[in-house]
């Protein structure tokens, strides 16, 4: 990796504030689910263990102002169960009594600020919100891969006033995406579904001359089909992406790539859980119906694609995930991913969450904790948290 990590520099004794992504949900004052919270203990503890002193910090949800509802205590809370040790959580990221209680620590203590999110000046990435942060430390640290497409004072600012190196989480991420843009190995697919073409139109570009297939379902394929001619229904399309599906269309016939469409769909006369479904080739989807999900030959034909495949990107659902009856597209093309024996790497929170449910987590190479980023990387978009760290 063409950066500095935490292992580049010296860390005994000093005060290392790290930008974590501790993002997760809250149900009933307790954290819902902590896989991010998971995903930093290897930097978390990397920096106890050589001496340091870590003070943590991460926004969570989008708050407007202060919000009981979103302060980090349940974080800390999880994350002390976690480490085995006391997390001290502090009531703000700023102040003489942040700065007090920083000045205090000893190495191996672990303070979490407040939510950073509290302060209007951290998405804005205000020069004096950024200073005041990187005062509490001698070096910074930012492991926070969900959140290094943005240019906010945690992820940003701080970097120009310490020493700025990344994570272990961030350089595997950087590493494992790596892959896909560096010298990626061959057959290589990239199966790409969610809602939008508009969201994944830099992806298709710069991947188109690097894949050998590309597959595509989810709200977005509807938006090919119909670029294509076929009436699809009350199905969601981005009707003012028309013209670029078209183009992009054009792009794989002339790279030659397998660029691969639902031949079938599950359809329902409504948008709800419940809505009675019945599935029909994309060619006759009636009026006031619209698509779902993939179909059973759909997910063959994607299998089938996927046999013998050596790099697999996947980011994005293949229908509405969140409804048990639409939702086997998705789970059907995890099981083949898993079963493909190729080096994958998934990104999107219904894609993750389809592997967790099915147990496969385990058989991925890569579980990419950035939505954002990770499709800004693959677009080849520089990441504003990542360039400023120091080079190697």
């Amino acid at each position: 990796m063409p950066k500095k990590t935490v292992r580049d520099i010296e860390l005994q004794g000093k005060r290392v504030l790290v930008r974590v992504d501790f993002n997760v949900p809250l149900q009933e004052g307790r954290v819902g689910d902590d896989t991010r919270i998971r995903a930093s203990l290897p930097t978390i503890l990397y920096l106890l263990e050589h001496g340091a002193a870590v003070i943590l910090m991460s926004h969570l949800g989008r708050p407007k102002g202060v919000d009981e509802a979103l302060r980090l205590a349940p974080v800390g809370e999880r994350l002390s169960q976690l480490l085995g040790r006391p997390v001290r959580t502090l009531s703000d990221c700023i102040g003489p009594e942040v700065e007090e209680a920083v000045r205090a620590m000893r190495p191996g203590e672990v303070i979490l600020l407040e939510n950073l999110r509290f302060h209007p000046e951290e998405e804005k990435n205000d020069p004096e919100f950024a200073r005041k942060l990187a005062a509490l430390g001698e070096v910074y640290v930012n492991d926070a891969f969900g959140t290094a497409h943005r240019a906010h004072a945690s992820t940003e600012g701080v970097a120009h006033y310490l020493p700025a190196v990344a994570g272990l989480l961030l350089e595997r991420e950087l590493e494992a995406l790596g892959r896909a843009l560096e010298a990626p190995e061959h057959p290589f697919v990239v199966i790409l579904g969610g809602a939008k073409i508009s969201d994944k139109i830099g992806v298709i570009r710069n991947l188109l001359r690097r894949a050998d297939a590309l597959l595509v379902g989810g709200g977005m394929a509807n938006t090919f089909l119909k670029a294509q001619g076929h009436a699809v229904g009350d199905s969601l399309v981005e009707d003012e992406a028309l013209e670029t599906a078209r183009e992009i269309l054009s792009q794989v016939r002339a790279a030659g790539v397998g660029f691969y469409l639902p031949v079938d769909a599950v359809i329902a006369g409504r948008f709800a859980a419940d809505a009675p479904s019945r599935v029909v080739p994309v060619e006759q989807v009636p009026a006031g119906w619209r698509i779902l999900d993939i179909g059973p030959r759909t997910v063959e034909t994607f299998r089938r694609a996927l046999q013998g495949a050596r790099l697999v990107v996947w980011n994005g659902p293949m229908g509405v995930f969140e409804f048990p009856a639409f939702a086997e597209g998705t789970r059907a093309v995890a099981q083949a991913v898993a079963e493909s024996g190729a080096f994958s790497i998934v990104g999107g929170g219904d894609s993750v969450a389809a592997l967790q449910q099915l147990g496969l987590a385990e058989r991925i190479g890569h579980l990419s904790t950035g939505g954002g980023a990770s499709l800004e990387f693959l677009e080849g978009r520089p990441l504003p948290g990542v360039e400023v760290l120091l080079d190697r």
